[in-house]
């Protein structure tokens, strides 16, 4: 099955970044409870490479196919790549994903992930700002409990959007309110 390379974001209207989204069929691994785990040998490192044993992945067809069966336990905050029969445990070093680019489109901030996945922050994709006022990381959830840390550029275009507005570093999409510099 070929790989068709994802519109550029800038490119896309809200509408068809919609679109993008809603066509974008996961597996329902927040459903599937399987009572056997194990350790996947994998891990996630902070600036988003996937490694098995030790080794990089660098296929991006397999990344996008594992990256499909991620989900993160609420009530321990382990992550695990599931099946409906099976779960491994695999390693985040910080999140699941990194958001590489952004696009604002009226009261709407949509994100590309490292995964090609596109997510608009919302009600049910809040962002959150983590660390140092001076330094903040910010995060997006993406889904089943996965989040996604703005790699360095996606935060400046973030950044210089907040401050064109002018509200003190508090961004809105989809009717929520985001504030970019973290709580002390």
């Amino acid at each position: 099955m070929a790989y068709d390379i994802p519109p550029d974001l800038a490119g896309m209207s809200l509408l068809e970044i919609a679109e993008q989204v809603e066509a974008r069929k996961l597996p329902p691994v927040d459903s599937w409870k399987p009572e056997s785990t194990s350790d996947s040998h994998m891990a996630i490192a902070a600036d988003g490479t996937w490694f098995h044993n030790g080794s990089p992945v660098t296929r991006p067809a397999m990344v996008r196919a594992f990256a499909s069966l991620l989900w993160r336990d609420p009530a321990d905050g382990q992550h695990y790549l599931v099946t409906p029969h099976y779960r491994q445990t695999i390693e985040v070093e910080d999140a699941a994903f990194i958001a590489t680019d952004l696009r604002v489109d009226a009261d709407a901030l949509a994100f590309r992930l490292n995964t090609d996945e596109l997510v608009i922050a919302g009600p049910d994709h809040p962002l959150r700002a983590e660390g140092d006022p001076e330094k903040p990381s910010i995060y997006l959830m993406a889904r089943h409990g996965c989040e996604a840390r703005l790699d360095r550029s996606t935060w400046l275009q973030l950044a210089e959007y907040a401050l064109a507005l002018d509200n003190g570093m508090i961004v809105s999409s989809q009717g929520s309110e985001f504030a970019l510099v973290p709580s002390e």
